[in-house]
């Protein structure tokens, strides 16, 4: 059977105004900003007379998409079928893309493109409607032998590509429990190819089943291509892995989203803490592709701060998103901007504490702490790895304590317990996956599954 070809979405748009209008959202689409930018710092005192450090954090939150409106998907699931998937986990992996197939309908576009030595399309991209002939081809899928990761991509952004023309969500969801041995197979060939695809407007989104897949790769993809990233250890877990990433494709709420802060004279941006930003001069840049409804999304960035006399009051910082609003194809912008005081009084600076940007602080510094650690261990300095981790726990349940955060507390404990297996066993695979993959979660916000 041919590939069905969607077809123009001017009906989509009327029907989204219409259902907008009839429920009372259209706010949402056009008359409210659907993003909404906060700018803190941490702390709102600063101590006088003396230069200082300090971090803010500049939030986005995004509104709930309107009750009867989405944004079409331009959906390319890509699955590793190399020998390593035969049995259970291959079986998951098809129950799973059917899934994510079955929460699509005819506005979308769906694609499958499966790998081993050799890359084929299952299912050339074409509009979701086509169902039982679509599951009956995933349902034929069997296990081959090596695997062509690089390759497999590829073929998936290529069908992606045949739409990319269209207002739609473009998504890659790509799995895999091995190693690439096929073609290009670095973290740096796949991140240069998640940086050239999210160019173009496609995420990545990696799925890494049990402990033989490479993270590094996976992870660096994902960061690349503005995607999610999961660890799953057994093929079980990943039908609900597939659905909350179909949750969060089928929530976009803005799209194109570039961020800039703006510090003024005295005050000087020393680094983006987590993220990837750039730094010119008394500006920062950020870029992220898109922003899920009801989620929200920070970068920290610590910045210089000069002297000031006590009881003076000082602007800190101003920020600025612009992003396209998907539902209506226009560009919108929203702002903020933070200011402090000084005070010569330490003890009322002290209890000036912004404890929502010192946690997120703390929790950040954290997982970058935890990527030393895998670099470590890497060097065969197992002692130093589990050392830097006991020190991020030592700060984190410092901070539990003094702010009374539970949660702060239990990711220490949860650190020293690392800690410990890795000076008795060494950083073994699952700990290494655990680690990266929490790392990148957190520094990027991705919700918990």
């Amino acid at each position: 059977m041919k590939p069905v070809k969607a077809e123009g979405l001017t009906w989509l748009r009327m029907a989204v105004l219409a259902a907008a209008c009839a429920t009372g959202s259209l706010a949402a689409l056009g008359n409210e900003n659907i993003v909404k930018c906060r700018l803190e710092v941490d702390r709102g005192m600063l101590y006088a007379e003396e230069n200082q450090r300090a971090v803010i954090k500049i939030t986005l939150d995004a509104l709930p998409p309107p009750k009867y409106a989405r944004q079409p998907v331009n959906l390319a699931i890509v699955l590793d079928r190399s020998g390593s998937m035969r049995g259970d986990k291959l079986e998951k992996a098809k129950e799973a893309a059917i899934q994510a197939f079955r929460r699509l309908d005819a506005r979308d576009i769906f694609s499958l493109v499966v790998y081993d030595t050799q890359v084929e399309t299952i299912v050339p991209a074409q509009g979701a409607y086509n169902a039982e002939w679509i599951e009956g081809r995933i349902r034929q899928i069997t296990a081959g032998n090596s695997t062509a990761l690089f390759g497999g991509i590829s073929q998936g952004a290529a069908e992606v590509r045949k739409n990319l023309d269209r207002p739609f969500v473009h998504r890659i969801i790509l799995l895999s429990d091995g190693l690439a041995n096929v073609g290009p197979s670095s973290p740096d060939d796949l991140g240069r190819l998640g940086a050239a695809l999210i160019k173009e407007g496609i995420a990545v989104t990696t799925v890494g089943v049990g402990t033989d897949y490479n993270e590094d790769l996976m992870t660096r993809l994902s960061r690349a291509g503005d995607g999610n990233t999961y660890f799953v250890e057994t093929g079980g877990d990943l039908p609900r892995i597939f659905n909350a990433e179909l949750g969060d494709v089928l929530s976009v709420v803005a799209k194109k989203v570039y961020l800039t802060i703006e510090c003024p004279g005295g005050v000087r941006p020393v680094s983006v803490i987590g993220r990837e930003g750039r730094i010119r001069g008394q500006s920062v840049e950020l870029y992220l592709n898109q922003l899920y409804g009801g989620q929200e999304k920070y970068a920290l960035v610590e910045i210089e701060v000069p002297p000031g006399r006590h009881g003076e009051s000082v602007a800190i910082a101003s920020a600025r998103v612009t992003y396209e609003n998907p539902f209506t194809r226009e560009t919108e912008t929203s702002s903020a901007e933070v200011r402090g005081s000084y005070s010569r009084d330490r003890g009322e600076v002290d209890k000036s504490d912004n404890v929502t940007v010192k946690k997120a602080y703390y929790l950040t510094v954290n997982s970058v702490g935890g990527e030393q650690a895998i670099a470590l261990a890497d060097e065969g300095k197992k002692d130093r790895a589990a050392d830097t981790l006991r020190s991020s726990a030592a700060r984190l349940k410092q901070a539990g304590k003094k702010y009374d955060d539970r949660e702060l507390e239990k990711k220490a404990e949860q650190m020293e317990e690392q800690a410990s297996r890795i000076e008795r066993d060494g950083m073994t695979t699952k700990t290494r996956k655990t680690i990266r993959t929490e790392s990148y979660q957190q520094i990027n916000q991705q919700v918990a599954q």
